[in-house]
């Protein structure tokens, strides 16, 4: 998935109000830029961080450049937008390149399901059981290669993971599926010191049929493509 427009470099100044982040644009102007990324970000929104910024045009949006990537400098990058693993997957899914879900030919995104929620996809296929997949965006890097969710705690991640045991419960499948935003981690965990209800609920939800899958991104200041599978650590082993 090739970026709309192509992106900027930047400095960040400073990120606040969740939403928000004042920059430093290559030809020296200091803007403000949305950031689509409600989670605290920990460890990529460090004053003097590279980035990397969408502009537009859209006479309708109050701000005029969209924050997108960190640039690690090192030849890695993460995607900080939440929005793009949801894009990225549906991608994927149209054209079937995910092995587990690749029997799937139907992809219905946003569908109402469960106690006033949405899952991210609804996948059907002739003689299977639906598909409950909900995606989780993760940028968080403690150790060296290893990724884990969630960055800060999450009383929404573990009603989805409640509402995808009920469905599995129900004879449908249900997937969690970690989309990681980084080029730099190799293998997946849960950071159950941060939020140990939700690791907790995982744990439970694991035991009661849901299906995790992880994959790597492959990033660039032009795409963003779904990669390999990674591994991930067995939830029923974590210590709480």
């Amino acid at each position: 998935m090739r970026f709309q427009t192509p992106l900027e470099p930047a400095t960040l100044i400073r990120r606040y109000k969740r939403f928000l982040a004042d920059i430093r644009l290559e030809d020296g102007r200091e803007v403000t830029a949305h950031c689509a990324n409600p989670g605290s970000m920990m460890g990529l929104a460090k004053p003097g961080t590279r980035i990397w910024v969408e502009p537009n045009e859209d006479p309708k949006k109050k701000l005029k450049y969209g924050w997108r990537l960190v640039d690690h400098e090192n030849g890695h990058f993460t995607g900080v937008d939440t929005s793009l693993p949801n894009r990225a997957l549906k991608a994927a899914l149209m054209t079937q390149t995910i092995p587990e879900l690749s029997a799937y030919d139907t992809v219905l995104p946003e569908q109402k399901y469960g106690t006033k929620s949405r899952i991210d996809f609804l996948l059907r296929a002739l003689n299977l059981p639906d598909a409950y997949v909900e995606v989780k965006s993760v940028t968080l890097m403690r150790q060296p290669g290893l990724a884990e969710f969630p960055d800060s705690v999450t009383a929404r991640g573990a009603k989805h993971l409640t509402e995808l045991a009920q469905m599995a419960q129900s004879g449908h499948r249900a997937l969690l599926f970690y989309l990681v935003q980084r080029t730099d981690c190799t293998e997946v965990s849960v950071a159950a010191d941060i939020d140990p209800t939700y690791a907790s609920a995982l744990q439970t939800a694991t035991a009661n049929g849901v299906e995790i899958l992880a994959y790597h991104t492959q990033i660039t200041p032009h795409s963003i493509e779904i990669g390999k599978k990674l591994p991930v650590c067995d939830p029923q082993t974590l210590a709480l």
